[in-house]
């Protein structure tokens, strides 16, 4: 059987058993199209019981080399083929998993990498806030975007470490360390619309615990459950970078500084102990240090006369 032949048959099976989103039934076709494209340009068999591992493999080095794709995505891709084969092999089409037998490609442990602006920004548009649920989604994104929170200091914090009328929160630490971090405004406008909708989230009958971020059954967010939501929204916003809670953070430093904030006022936000913490979360790129070169540097300018 052809693997054109079964694509269809696939997506019906994530969207109906699997409750996939259509952006996520969309990012799945497009990753099977492009392999099959692959496939028919390398004059490879598509008949899907004769694709083993090394077709594969060679597959995620064509798309590192040919398409210069970022390591994410090339894993993304392979977590499709592996989900596709081992729905395959669950209907009886194909008797093993070839993509099981692929290694996710190693990369380096780099510090996640900062959401541009305007990624930053549609990614704050996704939730749906109509009901609790997406009330408080946006409220967590809106907050970690404005506050640069490591995502355990979020699930901790409780309903009385808020001050919406001072734009602060007190926040603890690494090493039981307190700080005070402000919030911006539509931060604080998130939160108080879903401070407004937070009683909805609790059983009939049950006290709300004092934790400020709740989940769907009224208990205690868990750092797990905001990484998971965070995936699902960039999916959904069509943001293909390897993320997670800690990518607000970066954010937000990075964002932060290419503005002109002081390091030093950066580090005291972040709760940084030494400064070569703080270094190492805010970088700023080539073309914005150019940028500045070229605007301040008296040999740098255009038009700058010898004396």
């Amino acid at each position: 059987m052809y693997i054109s032949d079964t694509i269809d048959r696939f997506i019906d099976y994530i969207a109906l058993e699997r409750g996939a989103s259509p952006h996520t039934c969309r990012a799945y076709r497009k990753d099977l199209e492009l392999f099959t494209v692959f496939l028919e340009e390398q004059e490879l068999p598509s008949d899907v019981t004769k694709i083993d591992y090394l077709t594969i493999r060679l597959y995620l080095g064509h798309l590192y080399q040919a398409k210069r794709i970022k390591r994410a995505s090339v894993v993304r891709k392979l977590a499709t083929l592996r989900t596709f084969f081992r729905y395959l092999k669950r209907e009886g089409i194909v008797g093993k998993n070839p993509a099981k037998m692929v290694a996710i490609p190693k990369g380096g442990k780099d510090l996640p990498h900062a959401l541009t602006v305007d990624e930053a920004f549609r990614l704050l548009d996704v939730p749906d806030a109509t009901g609790p649920l997406g009330i408080r989604d946006r409220a967590i994104l809106e907050f970690l975007y404005s506050s640069g929170l490591r995502v355990g200091e979020l699930t901790s914090l409780s309903l009385h470490d808020l001050d919406l009328g001072e734009g602060m929160v007190r926040v603890m630490g690494k090493g039981g360390k307190e700080r005070m971090v402000p919030i911006g405004s539509k931060a604080i406008e998130a939160l108080k619309s879903y401070l407004a909708r937070r009683g909805e989230l609790m059983g009939k009958g049950k006290s709300a615990p004092a934790y400020l971020f709740l989940n769907h059954r009224g208990g205690r967010l868990t750092a797990r459950s905001v990484g998971r939501m965070i995936k699902r929204y960039l999916l959904q916003g069509g943001i293909v970078k390897e993320t997670s809670p800690h990518t607000f953070r970066h954010s937000f430093a990075t964002h932060l500084l290419d503005a002109g904030a002081d390091l030093r006022g950066i580090q005291e936000l972040l709760g940084h102990a030494s400064l070569s913490t703080t270094q190492k979360y805010t970088h700023v790129s080539s073309a914005k240090l150019m940028e500045v070169y070229d605007r301040t540097h008296p040999r740098a300018r255009k038009g700058q006369k010898d004396a």
